[in-house]
């Protein structure tokens, strides 16, 4: 939203400077994005007088001019071919910055002759595209006067400031100076000037009548207006409307069109206007078929879908809805007749359209976050007035069809609670003040909010518009009063310290932490086992976000495949947070995943990278899990979801019921549908489904050493050739709990006299007294046990 300063004056008197204005501006939320002051830019040029102009004798077309200036009589060359003695001009001495060609001039010679500056042109000074000669400025200036104080008696639109502001979805009101200018009032800037809207009095009935269909009339377009006026004059717009529009960066057209542009900025009001004399019959405000085709006034063919708003004649389509007219009726200047259109569009609906057909337009960007439905009337009403003053008519009565929505609504207001919402104290005067200036209504203890302003919607709006108004900068910190005195008690959850925990340790582990969005397109939900409808968005961001996450791996996944398209080859990914398996309250579980994408490191001379496996991925989800406080003994299954690498993952869990995490590489097909090249292993560990430690106090268990000498013995055992290690493992760690420190494989055999459906797992048994020197007897009895449980576990037999 642009707009200058002379125009913010028209709504609001006020002395405040541009940089006081800006800076209050973005202290109300109506955050400057860019000030543009021509003042600053043409501060150093100065007015001189041409004494003398002689023509250079080593060039026809230049002149050595004696120029009067500030600093004295000065000699400088111009090629302008109106350089003459007696005419005033705007000069530039050497370090000045020519902002139209981008230079900072210097003391020159041009063709042998010194030059002790510059005389300028108006393009040069961008002050329009002039360029034929050097500026020529009418009486007698004195010399030595700055020429933007000249500027500012004689032409100050070219000096006026251009305030540019970012409009947040939810303030409307903002798009039109008016808004903006009611704020700084509120603030206390200025006073907000009256804004009178006299209804213009219709001299005869309008031929043209419209007419809004039952289907749009409930949602679409509840309220219509417009009335015909004849014998206008459509020429070009005057000086100061030009100068308006081609500051905010438009372009004027005619008269009539530069209006309805105006007032779009000026007080948030768009209108349209036919040609009237063009139209046929009566205009109807319906939804389309679907199929028709129109050409707008940007010279583009659509073609419009059903349930799209249109205004057609008896001819067709003339205009597309609140978003943009149709050339067809397009006023020119051999316009005479012409039909004003004020009218209030459902934003929803706008904003379909707009989206469908891909139009932005000033039209569609207003309406489709809601602008005023009571200045309908009087919007059409103020534009007939401004073409009657400018390009002269008759007006018809005002044609109507519909009424405004009734936005009335009443919120409790309660001076005190602003105290508590936002920590401010505020005399409750103020605050009903503050609430009046915004237009707000008043009655007793309830507030009414106006009908511009769509985004007050409860009680916290009212103290968020006090706030404001009053300046968050004044928010002074304050420390928390501790209920109980001595040392504050914990205020993390379990479950908030385990996912610490886990961060920190995954992070140790040389991952590095993603953060991404929890919901994801629908074909990686059904990836990983969701994607239904209980976990779709109903009103989703983008289509690729149309499902909740039911596993953090997707995102890793994503991310990993934007990096390798970027050239990392090699990553370690991890995160922290929700999945969810329903769309209900509580149908969500706390996770933390990591992902390992290419190799252990970067090439080397020693051979010692390689490709990332399942076993790297085990040690990994093992850390994490004893970071977290896992229990020490959990078993390893098979059976993990389709995502994984049917041959290459494991469950680590409690039993076989409580799952604690998964590990393992990831299938083939994953990888391939998620444009990730592999080796990829990856983990998740569930934070939830650790159980609760029996110790509660935060003190560790003594230390268990023993002064004894531990007892090693090997042990190997033909087994079934799918019989699984860990099972071997388990069985002989549990022949005697209490001796038995641990138990690991260091050797696998198949081939040789074994045959293919045996092989040789070799185990080591660590056995740890802890009152008393094992004897030889003690051992061997611990060794049968040993061998005992792994043939009744695995049907194993020791090897000889």
């Amino acid at each position: 939203m642009k707009f200058t300063l002379s125009w913010l004056k028209d709504h609001l008197d006020t002395s405040a400077s541009v940089e006081e204005i800006a800076e209050t501006l973005t202290d109300l939320g109506l955050e400057v994005e860019s000030v543009t002051n021509p003042a600053e830019r043409l501060k150093d040029f100065t007015i001189g007088l041409v004494l003398e102009a002689e023509k250079h004798p080593d060039a026809d077309r230049l002149r050595v001019c004696k120029v009067e200036t500030d600093r004295g009589v000065k000699q400088i060359i111009c090629g302008a071919p109106n350089a003459r003695a007696g005419i005033r001009v705007v000069v530039a001495h050497p370090g000045t910055h020519i902002p139209g060609i981008d230079t900072t001039i210097q003391v020159g010679k041009i063709r042998g002759i010194e030059s002790h500056g510059m005389m300028c042109s108006e393009r040069e000074m961008e002050l329009s595209d002039e360029h034929d000669g050097i500026i020529e400025l009418p009486g007698e200036p004195p010399v030595g006067m700055r020429f933007v104080d000249w500027l500012a008696e004689h032409d100050p639109a070219k000096v006026d400031p251009v305030i540019e502001i970012a409009i947040t979805p939810n303030r409307p009101d903002a798009l039109g100076v008016r808004g903006i200018a009611r704020d700084l009032a509120a603030r206390g800037l200025g006073t907000l000037k009256p804004y009178e809207v006299k209804p213009v009095e219709g001299r005869f009935e309008s031929p043209i009548k419209v007419e809004i269909d039952p289907a749009l009339k409930e949602k679409g377009c509840p309220h219509f207006t417009g009335r015909l006026i004849r014998g206008v004059k459509n020429g070009p717009s005057p000086q100061w409307l030009q100068d308006r529009l081609k500051a905010i960066g438009l372009r004027p057209i005619s008269a009539l069109v530069d209006i309805t542009n105006f007032l779009t900025y000026d007080v948030n009001r768009p209108l349209h206007v036919f040609d009237a004399d063009i139209v046929k019959g009566n205009l109807r405000i319906h939804p389309a078929k679907g199929g028709e085709e129109i050409v707008a006034l940007d010279e583009k063919t659509y073609r419009l879908e059903p349930g799209m708003m249109v205004i057609s004649d008896d001819a067709g389509p003339e205009s597309i809805a609140g978003i943009m007219g149709g050339a067809h009726t397009g006023v020119t200047e051999e316009t005479v007749n012409v039909f004003l259109e004020s009218a209030w569009w459902d934003p929803v609906t706008i904003a379909s359209t707009g989206r469908r057909l891909k139009i932005n337009s000033d039209a569609r960007y207003r309406f489709e976050r809601g602008v005023d439905p009571e200045f309908t009337l009087p919007g059409l009403e103020v534009a007939t007035r401004m073409i009657l003053e400018l390009c002269g008519g008759e007006p018809s009565d005002v044609v109507a069809d519909g009424a405004p929505i009734d936005t009335d609504r009443a919120y409790r207001f309660d001076p005190e609670r602003i105290e508590r919402l936002v920590g401010m104290s505020i005399p409750a005067e103020v605050q009903r003040a503050t609430l009046e200036a915004l237009g707000f209504r008043l009655e007793g203890d309830m507030a009414h909010p106006p009908s511009w302003r769509p985004d007050i919607q409860g009680e916290a709006d009212l103290v968020e518009e006090v706030a404001r108004i009053a300046s968050l900068t004044k928010l002074q910190g304050r420390v928390l009063a501790r209920p109980e005195p001595g040392v504050a008690r914990p205020i993390l959850t379990p479950m908030q310290k385990r996912a610490t925990a886990a961060r920190r340790q995954v992070a140790a582990l040389g991952y590095n932490e993603c953060v991404t969005y929890s919901f994801i397109d629908k074909a990686s939900a059904e990836m990983f086992g969701g994607g239904g409808d209980e976990t779709r968005i109903e009103n989703p961001i983008s289509s690729e976000m149309s499902h909740m996450r039911p596993d953090l791996l997707p995102g890793l996944l994503q991310a990993a495949a934007r990096n390798q398209a970027r050239g990392f080859a090699d990553l370690a990914l991890f995160e922290v947070g929700p999945v969810f398996t329903g769309g209900e309250p509580g149908e969500e579980r706390m996770a933390v995943a990591g992902l390992l994408v290419g190799h252990t490191g970067p090439r080397d001379p020693h051979g010692a990278r390689r490709a990332v496996d399942v076993f790297d991925a085990k040690a990994d989800i093992e850390a994490v899990l004893e970071a977290v406080g896992a229990p020490a003994r959990t078993q390893i299954l098979r059976g993990g979801p389709a995502w994984w690498h049917p041959g290459r993952h494991g469950r680590i869990c409690l039993g076989p019921k409580v799952e604690l995490g998964v590990f393992g590489e990831l299938h083939p097909k994953v990888l391939q549908a998620l444009d990730v090249r592999g080796p990829a292993v990856a983990f998740t560990v569930w934070l939830d489904a650790i159980p609760e430690p029996r110790r509660k106090g935060a003190t560790r268990p003594a230390l268990a050493t023993s002064d004894l000498q531990a007892v090693d013995r090997d042990f190997a055992f033909v087994v079934d050739a799918d019989v699984e290690a860990a099972a071997v493992v388990a069985a002989a760690a549990g022949a005697d709990k209490a001796l038995i420190e641990s138990v690991s494989v260091f050797d696998e055999f198949r081939g040789g006299a074994l045959g293919e459906a045996k092989k040789s797992l070799a185990i080591t048994v660590r056995l740890q007294p802890s009152d008393h020197t094992l004897t030889e007897a003690e051992i061997e009895a611990v060794s049968a046990k040993i061998v005992e449980k792994v043939a009744k576990a695995t049907g194993g037999v020791l090897r000889r």
